[in-house]
Formats: C-alpha cells, structure tokens, sequence
C-alpha cells in the first residue's frame, strides 16, 4: 500500500498575540525524602529560574536568559524581530516589568542580545564549556511557553548535529525560544529555538536549541556593543570633515556605542571611548565604513578585530553627513 507522505515542518517556539496569564506560585523548598534525581531537579529550577526573563514585543512573547549582573539578556533574533526601534518589554521571574533595548543580531545563527535600561544588579546564567555538551546528559528547559513564565520540562539531550545544532526530547512550546536548556548543573548548554512539529501545529517531542559555545562566541564577539556604560551625549555641531588623533590600544580597539541594530543609530556612547574622542553623540546614525554602506554592526565588529591602522566612518546626524577620519 502507498505510504501517506507526512509533512514534517520546524515551527519557531514563539508565541503571538497572546492573552496575560497569572503569575506561578513560587516551589517551596524541597522536603528530604525527595530521591536524589528529584532533588537535583528543583536545585537546577531553584537556581536557575531568577536568571530567566520574559521578553515581550508588540506582537510577541518569547524568553531569555540573563547573562551579565548589569543586565545583558540572550535570546533569540526572531523573538525580537518585529520590536519597535528595537524596544523591548522584559519581565523577570518576580513579576517586575523592565524596559529592554536590543543591542546586536546574528540572524545566521538567530540569536540576539538585549540590554535591560535600569541600574539594578540581575543574577546570572554561566554557559557550560563545548567539552561538557554531550548526548544522553539529562536537560532542563526553563520559559514561557504560552505566557506561563517559570515553566520547567525535562528530557535528554538526544542529538549533537554537525553544525553544533542540540536537539533534545525536552517539551517546547511557543513561548519558550529564547530560552535556556540547561545542564544538571544549572549551566546554559543552548538557547532554545524551534520545535520539530508534523502538522505545524502540535509538539511532537523534538526541540532544538543553539549551541552554546554559538552563544558564547557571539557574546564575546559583540563586546564591543554591549558594554554597559551610560550614555555621553555631546551638542557641539559636527565639522565636515573630523580627524580623530592616533591613539595607543594595547587590545583591539573598539568603537564604544551601544547601537539599535535595527536603524544602526546609536543611543549609548562610553565615556573616554573612542567614540566619545570623535564626538558621537546618542541619535547619531552609522552610514558607511570605508564608503561601504553598514547594513548589520557586525561589520564593525569584525572590522576592529583585524586591528586596522586607518578607518574612515560615515556618521548621519538629523539632515547633515559627516565623514571621521580614524588613526588607530
């Protein structure tokens, strides 16, 4: 008899357009006669689940994980892919509402980094080290699937594919991209991001999440964007043409903005910076580096990284076109 072909499609675990649902009461602390498994289990919820946020668009609801105490979150692109000028709505596992500006995108490989705007001091996930990322490891699966922040599933890390891709049994559901899968010991081993569904609508067991060491080298790739300094706007007018002294970097030099990598226009300059030096200001609108048009900040990033001697920058404020010469 001829078999029934089944369409096999991957969903984004995302959700859209979604009721509020109540917060979950809090899990007390576990009694003694648990089995060890078990205690391991809500050790993992208990220390991870501050750390996980909820990420909210004007469309969408997906999760993240807090990655640095001054409020860096990792999520993935296509949570915050229709965020307006690249704002975002952040919850935390308290029910506090945050203010969240996305920082920087790789679409490649679909993760995003978000910056919560307060002065708070925020607990933290660790990402697990690539030794340590192996088939048949127990996994833990924290976010909010169908707006239900804090919800825990579990499984085994079913399959490493080639190009670093997790798959895993552990229940996905739309609302959980974003978020982390973790170890046994509470550490970010992926960013959870798809389901594997038969009839693009139901969960069929198979969920797929980011490599960490993708996440890891993505962070540490766009240090230059997400350090966490507080904006030093200038007002003088920009000259034609501004040359920017040389100056001495033992490190590879950085720019030092925060930029909406959306519109690409900067509303965060490092005092002391080179940035700063040149008199950027917050609003100003990165147009070209050495005349080629800058369509993602990555191509700065990676421009800095070859430690270049000479750089000639684009810079758009309000009607008006400035071109920054650059000795480094």
């Amino acid at each position: 008899m001829k078999s029934r072909a089944i369409a096999l499609s991957v969903i984004s675990a995302i959700l859209v357009s979604i009721p509020s649902f109540g917060k979950i009461a809090a899990v007390s602390a576990a009694p003694n006669d648990f089995d060890p498994e078990e205690k391991i289990t809500m050790e993992v919820y208990r220390a991870a689940n501050p750390a996980v946020v909820t990420i909210k668009t004007t469309n969408s609801t997906g999760s993240g994980s807090l990655i640095s105490p001054e409020g860096l979150v990792i999520t993935n692109e296509h949570v915050i892919r229709d965020a307006k000028n690249g704002n975002v709505r952040i919850i935390n596992n308290d029910g506090k509402t945050y203010n969240g500006q996305v920082l920087t995108v790789d679409r490649k490989n679909d993760l995003a980094l978000v910056r919560i705007l307060s002065s708070d001091r925020f607990p933290t996930l660790a990402f697990a080290d690539r030794n340590n990322i192996l088939v048949g490891q127990k996994v833990f699966a924290i976010g909010s699937p169908f707006g239900l922040s804090g919800t825990l599933t579990t499984g085994i890390l079913s399959r490493v594919a080639i190009d670093g891709d997790l798959q895993t049994d552990a229940r996905l559901n739309p609302g959980n991209s974003g978020g982390p899968l973790l170890n046994s010991h509470g550490e970010i081993i992926g960013v959870n991001k798809a389901i594997l569904s038969p009839d693009g609508r139901s969960n069929s067991g198979i969920g797929f999440a980011i490599n960490a060491a993708i996440a890891k080298e993505f962070v540490t790739r766009s240090a230059t964007l997400t350090q966490p300094h507080i904006a030093n706007a200038q007002t003088k007018i920009l000259p034609q043409i501004a040359t920017v002294p040389s100056i001495a970097l033992a490190e590879r030099p950085q720019l030092g903005v925060m930029l909406n990598p959306v519109n690409l226009t900067i509303y965060e300059v490092r005092p002391n910076s080179l940035a700063s030096r040149m008199g950027l200001q917050q609003g100003d609108r990165l147009v070209s580096l050495n005349g080629i048009p800058i369509s993602d900040p990555k191509q700065i990033i990676d421009y800095l990284a070859q430690r270049p001697a000479i750089a000639l920058l684009t810079v758009s404020r309000n009607t008006g076109i400035t071109n920054y010469q650059i000795k480094f």
